[in-house]
């Protein structure tokens, strides 16, 4: 492994969407584990011109069957060694079971080594703020997932929905977190964007469970951004590939015996919270990306007090035009800020709750 790079040689299979301007998705994903030394192919779940945070986009959604049959063209060429898939949008019920069948495949294909096949991340894209942005049939399709994927990262609405505990304080996150660890078997859980007043703050919630399903809870504190950025999740996810791939693959848990060796990755039920490989990983996620979010709201605000005319070729009111500013000037600046990417200044640590 060179010195510059986090991990071994990975390679990563990752499903989402991808924009043609800005970085969501795939154009998110993709990069970032790029930058970081995986090799990744990008399957791409659609094909947009713009997110739709900007209210209007053109492009095209794939089906099921184009999702089923690249993958397929992969297979037959024997392209298909991967040891991790990254999962995000995915624009229909169908494409959700697609996705699911690809990952059972890789996973059974894998079966000989345990630990060498990780579904690193179902990011269960499906809703925020209190609303589902997909339809409701993905949802009992996503449930069904849980049992094989090794880690979920979703928001604080996606868990409730997933786990069908409301959730308005720690203590019912908590409940939430292992409902999902216990009945559902999902090895390793951290929920984002946690949230439960108007404090200036911004928490995830992470937990790996132990052999009988208990939790092993920790939480990290960030300063809240006044800004709504897109691409933020998926941003996330492919940290959080790198980084937990770069925590595990530096963990032996015996004189013989490497974390990566072992099935999902979950560490010995001996290891506390906060010396999970997870929670070693989420600091770092979360560095470099407030640190990034930051000089991006910085960044925009300059842009839009030195813009002084109107954006050519666009029509509608003074309102429209305002909000396709606002919505560009907060697009995340991720080339500029390579070095933040590969070298995070971790100031915000985990605790145990």
């Amino acid at each position: 492994m060179s010195s510059d790079l986090p991990v071994p040689e990975t390679r990563v299979l990752a499903i989402a969407s991808h924009v043609v301007y800005g970085y969501v998705g795939n154009t998110m994903a993709a990069f970032v584990m790029q930058v970081l030394g995986c090799e990744v192919a990008a399957l791409n779940t659609v094909q947009f011109s713009n997110h739709t945070g900007y209210k209007q986009f053109k492009g095209t959604r794939a089906s099921a069957d184009e999702i089923r049959d690249i993958y397929e063209g992969l297979k037959q060429s024997n392209l298909t060694d991967f040891d991790v898939m990254l999962s995000g949008y995915a624009p229909s019920a169908e494409a959700v079971e697609a996705i699911g069948s690809i990952a059972r495949d890789l996973r059974f294909m894998s079966s000989m080594k345990p630990g060498s096949f990780f579904w690193a991340v179902l990011d269960p894209v499906m809703g925020d703020q209190g609303k589902l942005y997909v339809n409701e049939n993905v949802v009992p399709v996503y449930k069904k997932l849980l049992w094989e994927a090794d880690l979920i990262l979703p928001n604080q609405f996606e868990a409730e929905v997933l786990s069908e505990v409301k959730i308005t304080s720690l203590s019912t996150l908590k409940e939430a977190i292992t409902k999902l660890h216990q009945q559902h078997r999902v090895p390793h859980i951290i929920v984002t964007s946690v949230s439960f007043d108007e404090s200036q703050e911004l928490c995830v919630v992470g937990s790996t469970r132990r052999a009988d399903g208990t939790p092993r809870f920790f939480c990290i504190n960030v300063p809240r951004i006044d800004c709504f950025f897109s691409g933020t999740g998926d941003m996330f996810a492919a940290l959080t590939v790198v980084r937990l791939r770069e925590a595990v693959s530096s963990t032996r848990i015996s004189d013989t015996e490497e974390l990566s060796s072992v099935s999902s990755w979950i560490s010995p039920d001996d290891v506390d919270a906060l010396d999970l490989p997870l929670a070693k990983a989420a600091e770092k996620v979360l560095a470099s990306m407030h640190t990034i979010l930051e000089k991006t709201k910085k960044a925009g605000d300059e842009a839009l007090a030195n813009l002084a005319s109107g954006l050519p070729g666009i029509e509608g009111s003074s309102e429209k035009l305002m909000y396709l500013r606002q919505t560009k000037a907060a697009e995340v600046r991720l080339v500029r800020n390579l070095d933040d990417l590969r070298h995070p200044a971790v100031k915000y640590k985990a605790e145990a709750v």
